[in-house]
Parts: C-alpha cells; structure tokens; sequence
C-alpha cells in the first residue's frame, strides 16, 4: 500500500502518453510478453494525430502511401488488440519515484499508484493544455460555467449553451450535444470551418431546422456573476455588438503542449526535452525511456517512423529490466510461430 492507502495497480511497463509511439511500443513490448498500462490526458488513444489532425493526411508511414490520423490509430489498435493494454484516459503522471533496482512507483493526478519495472515516457511534446480564449477574465468562470472539455454530456442536459471554436472538438460536441442542450448557439469568428466536411454539413442541417443556433463573430466580453456565466458579449463582423444568452460556454480553440510534470522527474533535459542514448533510448534514469517527439539525441528527426524505431529498440532493453534472469532471443514475426501465436495468427 501507498502512503494514501491507494492499492497500487501492478504491471511490467507504465507508458506515458497513448500517441502512436506509445501506441507501437505496446506492440513492441507484447511480442516480449511485457505486459503496460498507459496513462494519457486526453480522452482518447492517439495523442497528436487523434487531437489535432484526425482527418489530415500522413504520406510518410512505411508501406501506407496515405493514411489519415485517424485512419493509423484504429490500425495501431488493431495491432496492439491482442496484447490487451489497459487505458488510463484524462489523467496525467504527476510522480516517478524509484523503489527498487529497478522498480518505480508513479503516481497520477487522479491518485492512481502504478508499480513497474520500466516506465516509457512517449507524451510527445509533453502534456496537452487547452488554450484559454483572449476574453479578459475568463479565468473567474472556468471549470463553474466555463468548460475547456466534456467529462459527462449530462452535466449540460437543459442548459443554455455557448459553444466556441470552427475546428473537430467544436463540430463533435456541437452535435453531440444539440439534443442534450436546452438550447445550443455555435460561435465562430468566420463563416469557414476546419472540421471534418460531414460535420460541418450535419451542422449547418440542425441550422436550416432551426435547432441550433450559428454566430459568426467574437465574444469580447462575459457576463455574470460568483463565477456563474449569464451572456457573451460578442463583436459580430459588421463590428456590431450582439448579446448571447448563456449559462455554459465551451471555448475550443485548440491545444497548446507544455512539458509539465515531465520537468519534475529527474530526467536530464536539453531544451525541455529528454535527452536519450541511441542504443535503447534510454534517459539518465536506468529503467525510464524516452521515445518519440518528447526526446533529443544528435540527428534526431521528429517523424512517427523514428518514433516507431525507438520503440522496437526500447523494448529490446525494457526486456532486462522486467525479465532479468531469462534470455532474450531475438525473433521475426514472419517466422516465428511463437510470435505469430501471440498475435492470434499462428
């Protein structure tokens, strides 16, 4: 037991960040029989790709001439199905203390204690954090009736709500939550959108039937009290002034990433990244890793494939640490009938 009397939830390997490193490291580390857990601030798998740019494509993955981020997510998951990872979503690692040689204790925001034999840091340019829209002080109504994510769409049922942004996130919850809302106003500063093109057509849909509302401007200013949103004050693009009537705002204008808590691990840093060797991209920290875009070695590119490399050696090295006494006898896939039993393919 930890000292706040949490049951530590036991596991090989703790995987920070659930992007498509993290994601491939699984793979990796399963076909060793290394069981993980990841940890991931967002609500989902995917990190960058599933976040940010879902439906862009990517031409540089080895043997897929395009493929969108969402599209290599849902493969990669695919891939990892058979190692059954578990999931640990909207928290964030906030400890990594050692316990042992080796052994590590982390801890998570939501209390979660984890006990492993290697911990691999894969959150790529650190941790995700909404960017808070320029309304001077907005910060008097968040998390009380200014929200920069969804937790439980029953929290908004009946409200009068005011979404924010052009991008995924805004058309997502704009039709997610159009039923749920007393009543749903989208806000936009202009009159193109950046989300999935299906979306923006099922919006402008609820539009024309007069379900939702749409506003093409800015809101400047918020009104309300003790924290509790009443109207957006919103600069319209004939620089009119509009007033809307609201009891909940949900801002989506994107994330930013910082390194976060990642400063507080003890980890040699380079220009607030980690700095890695190159035969196991291991840190400073016997037993901690580092791969993917949170990482630094001379010639380092920041690309998916590279990240997908340092996985593949990671584990090599992760194998000692949670297998110490058994030898490692390295294996390909297209041959080897064990490996191919684990995939469910033998």
């Amino acid at each position: 037991m930890n000292a706040g009397g949490t049951e530590p939830i036991k596991t090989d390997v703790v995987i920070v960040g659930a992007g498509p490193c993290g994601l491939f490291a699984v793979f990796e580390l399963g076909l060793l029989d290394i069981k993980a857990h990841l940890i991931d601030i967002l609500d989902k798998p995917g990190g960058q790709c599933a976040e940010l740019y879902p439906e862009k494509p990517i031409y540089d993955i080895p043997g897929l001439p395009m493929v969108t981020g969402d599209g290599l997510v849902k493969a990669l998951m695919e891939q990892i199905r058979p190692f059954g990872p578990t999931f640990h979503f909207q928290d964030m690692v906030l400890t990594i203390e050692k316990i042992g040689d080796p052994a590590f204790r982390v801890t998570t925001e939501q209390g979660k204690v984890f006990e492993c034999k290697a911990v691999v840091v894969a959150a790529g340019g650190g941790s995700f954090q909404p960017k808070r829209p320029p309304i001077p002080g907005v910060e008097n109504y968040e998390a009380k009736s200014v929200f920069y994510a969804v937790r439980q769409m029953e929290a908004f049922r009946g409200k009068n709500l005011l979404i924010a942004g052009g991008g995924d996130s805004a058309l997502d919850w704009t039709l997610n939550l159009a039923p749920v809302a007393g009543r749903l106003t989208l806000l936009h500063r202009r009159p193109e959108f950046r989300a999935a093109p299906d979306s923006v057509n099922k919006m402008m849909a609820l539009v024309k039937e007069g379900k939702i509302d749409l506003v093409i401007g800015q809101v400047t200013a918020l009104e309300g009290a003790a924290g509790q949103v009443s109207a957006a004050v919103v600069k319209l693009n004939d620089n009119s002034v509009s007033t809307v009537a609201c009891d909940a705002i949900l801002p989506f204008f994107g994330l930013t990433m910082k390194l976060g808590p990642v400063a507080d691990w003890g980890l040699r840093l380079k220009d607030n990244l980690i700095e890695v060797e190159t035969a196991s991209f291991e840190t400073n920290v016997p037993g901690i890793f580092a791969i993917g875009d949170i990482n630094t070695y001379p010639g380092k590119l920041k690309l998916i494939l590279c990240g997908f490399h340092e996985g593949a050696l990671m584990a090599q090295k992760a194998h000692g640490y949670v297998y110490p006494d058994k030898r490692l006898t390295f294996q390909y896939t297209t041959s080897s009938t064990s490996l191919q039993k684990k995939l469910g393919v033998g």
